[in-house]
């Protein structure tokens, strides 16, 4: 999921705002209007920043714990393996070969993922 961006409605309001000020509305009601949509647009901006911050993490090695994977060089103890489709250095203590699945314990230094093997399934 990506962070939303505002949408350009807010944006047109106050650019609206502003021509009808210049052209059509006398001085008084023209502050008036262009201020009011400068505070709907800022008052909008804020939100959808507050929105984007309270929202959990969804991109980046910080969401692959619990994530599965296949081990594509053998981790005696360190290895490579792909997770979501993406090529990691691993490191498995149990040890693990070439096409086994394997489950990202946590995110180790230097970006290494520690992995063990994945539980079989029963059929």
């Amino acid at each position: 999921m990506r962070v939303r961006v505002p949408p350009p409605a807010s944006r047109m309001l106050l650019i609206a705002a502003i021509v009808a000020a210049v052209l059509w509305l006398p001085t008084g009601w023209g502050i008036a209007v262009v201020s009011a949509a400068t505070v709907v647009e800022v008052a909008e901006v804020g939100f959808w920043v507050w929105l984007s911050r309270r929202r959990a993490v969804v991109v980046g090695a910080e969401t692959l714990p619990g994530s599965r994977g296949v081990v594509v060089v053998a981790c005696r103890p360190v290895g490579q393996v792909r997770v979501e489709g993406e090529l990691w250095n691993a490191r498995c203590e149990e040890g693990a070969d070439a096409g086994e699945e394997i489950v990202v314990e946590r995110l180790g230094p230097d970006l290494v993922l520690l992995v063990s093997r994945a539980e079989a399934t029963p059929n």
